[in-house]
């Protein structure tokens, strides 16, 4: 402000008298009432308790200009000059902004360029065992999710299964289904990390043990019987023996009763571990690392064969009939 008066001060260029002392003041004022008007005062119909969107890849021009139309300032130019002097500025950064009281153009620079949002985390829980189109749908019925498109999340994490590591997790309301893979993804790998030489010690790939453990995660309960269940699963396969495993008719029909029938036994699939030997194709749902744990620690098994009744036990048998008898007395 001293500086634009010293310039028209100089412009004068004239001894001050009361006429010159009138137009400084004058001057003074008007500039003072521009800059409390543009800079100081927010727009009368500012969209206050609102959600304000800025969509990626949008020129500063053109978020500029959408900010003026929709009352949140009063001038694109300002806001342009701030928007690129402003210290630490890195840009406008794009997202969704709580507008939950009206605010100055100082502020609204501030906040846009700083990515501040005034979001509060939604706490999501997504569990053990979980397959990409399960938590898509938990996800779904997430209302703080005001950005999550199932369909987009499915498309993208097709890949994932098994990568997809099942927690609790804390995400803004407006994170889309590719940050939401992304994080999940990441804190995979952290959590697998400390395992690694293990795996690479174990004998099989990557695939064949995150496939493996999800399929002890959809069958068993304990880390121990896990343990045990790996020992058989792994010999089976070791001997030309199917797998025989109910846990993956669920993912090939994708019903929500998660009942297995006669007539599942006979679907024609990849996963269908009763009419094909060896590992499905991949996992059939997202592990925990205890169940990653336990496909690489199996037990060496006296068993061939194991059930787990409706209250989530386990039981063992040596022989076929040991088996059936099993499945008459715990299942029938």
């Amino acid at each position: 402000m001293l500086h634009i008066l010293h310039k028209i001060s100089q412009k004068l260029a004239f001894k001050p008298n009361k006429k010159n002392s009138a137009i400084i003041v004058a001057v003074i004022f008007s500039v003072s009432g521009l800059f409390y008007y543009f800079f100081v005062t927010p727009p009368a119909d500012f969209p206050s308790n609102s959600v304000y969107s800025i969509e990626e890849n949008s020129s500063l021009s053109e978020i500029a200009v959408k900010a003026k139309k929709e009352n949140v300032i009063k001038s694109p130019l300002f806001f342009k000059i701030l928007a690129t002097l402003f210290p630490g500025n890195k840009g406008v950064i794009s997202g969704d902004y709580v507008l939950n009281r009206k605010e100055n153009l100082f502020e609204i620079v501030k906040r846009f360029t700083g990515g501040d949002y005034r979001l509060s985390a939604v706490r999501i829980t997504l569990p053990e065992g979980l397959n990409i189109y399960e938590i898509a749908e938990l996800l779904s019925k997430k209302d703080d999710l005001w950005n999550f498109n199932r369909q987009d999340f499915v498309s993208l994490a097709k890949s994932k299964e098994g990568y997809l590591y099942p927690d609790t997790y804390f995400f803004l309301p407006n994170v889309k289904a590719k940050q939401i893979i992304e994080t999940m993804e990441e804190n995979f790998t952290k959590k697998v990390n400390p395992i690694q030489k293990d795996i690479k010690n174990f004998g099989k790939t990557f695939k064949e043990i995150l496939t493996m453990a999800s399929i002890l995660e959809e069958e068993v309960r304990t880390a121990e019987d896990r343990k045990i269940v790996a020992g058989i699963l792994w010999k089976r396969i070791s001997i030309g023996m199917p797998l025989q495993v109910d846990a993956v008719f669920p993912y090939i029909t994708q019903r929500k009763n998660k009942t297995t029938t006669r007539d599942d036994l006979k679907i024609d699939s990849p996963y269908n571990t009763y009419l094909n030997k060896g590992l499905p194709p991949g996992p059939i749902a997202n592990p925990s690392l205890d169940a990653i744990i336990a496909s690489i620690n199996p037990k060496d098994p006296k068993y061939f064969f194991y059930i787990s009744d409706k209250n989530g036990i386990t039981h063992f048998a040596k022989t076929l009939e040991e088996h059936n008898n099993n499945v008459d007395r715990y299942l029938r």
